[in-house]
Parts: structure tokens; C-alpha cells; sequence
């Protein structure tokens, strides 16, 4: 009897032993503002990365916001100042997905010290070279695949003022749709009759005052539908959990977007979440690492 007891045995410490493995409540994604963690009596600064156990308490400056995310994987926002016990916001986290958790690891390395020293090493690279009169924020075709309908297109330039013209094409040139903007930006609805029927298009922007000053011309390729419903099942296992239209969810979708070389995809995410948190200089800063280790900003 006791032979075959032990086997059962392992198998139920098996089962238990990743929730012995995490000795915390939540960690910290996003930390803007002078905010302070208390552990037993003493309180010190919040940093990025930190762990935060259910004795723990928060305390929020004015203005400040904090980006947390659950053991479980759940991601919560604080936007309002005062003390928060963890003990109290674990209480109301309801549901999660333990597979965030290897978007959100991403994200966390992605904001090491060592992250943004190379960061700011490649930053530098960049701007001692001469670079195009216009840079469109979109890859190298091999990595124009793109899943979603609505996209954003962004671009950098070299002193080159607006008002901008964005051109698309089809695949043998013919044009879809010519817009003209004062902004650096364009989004722009792949499902559009204009576009629909389209498995690929070609996007340029130049100067509207100056036709020679231009970018070079990037593809925008959408899925195959074999790629496009592995992407929908892999999608549909966090999707629940940041389904609300909020910057930190935006944020961890990106991480999704870009772990799966979706990078047209991830460059709409982060436009979205600087979007809905513009003062959060930590998703400005993200989204400038994810342009450069992915070669699209150069």
C-alpha cells in the first residue's frame, strides 16, 4: 500500500509546487510618479520589476500611475493617490491567465537596467548616421505580416516639414488611396473596400511640398489563413484578460504581438497604449526599445 501511495504523493506535490514556487502577489509593469512600497515598517521607492507580497502596502502620489499584474497573470492600473494594501487588491482579482505571465516576463527584461543601456548605446548608433528624409516605423518586409485590420502608420523625418502624402498600392503598382496629413501618423482600416480584396499593399510617404523627399516603400502583408487562426487560438487564451481598453492591456499586447513577429501588429498596441496614457513616459520609452531591437527604427 505504501508503494503505491508515493507515487500519488509526488504527483499532488507536483501539482502544488508552483504555487509554493510564488511567494508573491504582484509585479510592477509600469511605475510612473514618487511612489513608495512599505514592507514590514519601513517604506522605500517603488521600483520596476519589484514583487509585491499580500503584507505589503502602496502608497500612490498625486499624478502617479503603477501598472501591476497578478500571480495569476491578471493586470490592474492604479491612477488614484493613496495607501493600498496588496492584501486588499489580491482580494478583488478575479480569473486570470497564468500563460500572460511569459508576455509579462518579457516585459519585465525588456525594462532591465541593461535593457535600456543598450537602449540608449543604439539610440546613439542611429542618430550619428545619415538618415532618410522619411523613415516609416514599419519592418523589413520579411516581417510585414500583419493580423489585425487596423493599423497605424507612423513615420520619423529629416527635417522634412509637413503637410505629408501617404500612398498605397497594390502589388503591381496601382494606386489604392492617396491621403494627405499634417500629422506623423496615419491609421489606416485594411478591411476597407479599398483594400479588401487586397492580400498585400505597398505604402510610401513623401513631402507634399518636396515629391523627392521620401521613404522607401514597405509591404503590408496580411496572414495566410492557416498563420492567422493559430494566431486567433494563441490570442483567444489571454484575450480575456485584456479585453478592457486600457494602456497596461495594450501594453502586454504588444509584448504578444511582437513574441509572435506580428511587429505591425505590436507597433499599433503601443501607439494605443501611449494613447491612452500619454504621460506615462515608460510606454514612450518601451515602444522606443521595441523599434530598435526589431531594426525598424534605425
Amino acid at each position: 500500500m505504501k508503494i503505491k501511495i508515493l507515487p500519488f504523493l509526488y504527483l499532488v506535490l507536483l501539482a502544488v509546487s508552483p504555487a509554493f514556487a510564488q511567494d508573491y502577489a504582484f509585479k510592477v509593469l509600469v511605475n510612473k510618479g514618487t511612489n513608495e512600497l512599505k514592507i514590514g515598517d519601513a517604506w522605500q521607492p517603488i521600483k520596476t520589476g519589484a514583487s509585491l507580497k499580500s503584507g505589503d502596502e502602496l502608497k500612490l502620489s498625486d499624478n502617479a500611475y503603477i501598472g501591476l499584474v497578478h500571480v495569476t497573470g491578471k493586470p490592474i492600473e492604479l491612477k488614484q493617490a493613496g495607501n493600498y494594501k496588496v492584501a486588499d487588491l489580491a482580494a478583488k482579482v478575479s480569473g486570470g491567465s497564468n500563460v500572460l505571465s511569459k508576455y509579462t516576463d518579457f516585459i519585465l527584461s525588456s525594462n532591465s537596467a541593461e535593457a535600456k543601456k543598450n537602449r540608449l548605446s543604439a539610440t546613439g548608433a542611429v542618430h550619428r548616421g545619415e538618415s532618410a528624409p522619411i523613415q516609416i516605423m514599419l519592418p523589413e518586409n520579411q516581417h510585414a505580416d500583419v493580423y489585425n485590420n487596423a493599423i497605424v502608420i507612423s513615420w520619423e523625418t529629416n527635417k522634412v516639414e509637413g503637410p505629408y502624402v501617404v500612398v498605397i498600392n497594390n502589388m503591381f503598382g496601382e494606386e489604392l488611396s492617396k491621403v494627405e496629413t499634417p500629422e506623423s501618423s496615419l491609421h489606416i482600416d485594411l478591411s476597407d473596400a479599398k483594400y479588401a480584396s487586397e492580400n498585400a499593399v505597398l505604402v510610401q510617404v513623401s513631402s507634399k511640398a518636396d515629391p523627392n523627399k521620401k521613404s522607401a516603400e514597405r509591404l503590408v502583408k496580411k496572414l495566410a489563413p492557416a498563420q492567422r487562426e493559430k494566431i486567433k487560438v494563441s490570442l483567444g487564451q489571454i484575450q480575456g484578460e485584456v479585453a478592457e481598453q486600457t494602456a497596461l492591456n495594450k501594453f502586454i499586447l504588444a509584448s504578444f504581438y511582437e513574441e509572435n513577429h506580428l511587429y505591425i501588429d505590436a507597433v499599433a498596441a503601443y501607439e494605443e497604449a501611449i494613447a491612452l496614457a500619454p504621460d506615462v513616459a515608460s510606454y514612450k520609452e518601451a515602444y522606443e526599445d521595441f523599434l530598435i531591437r526589431n531594426g525598424i527604427k534605425r
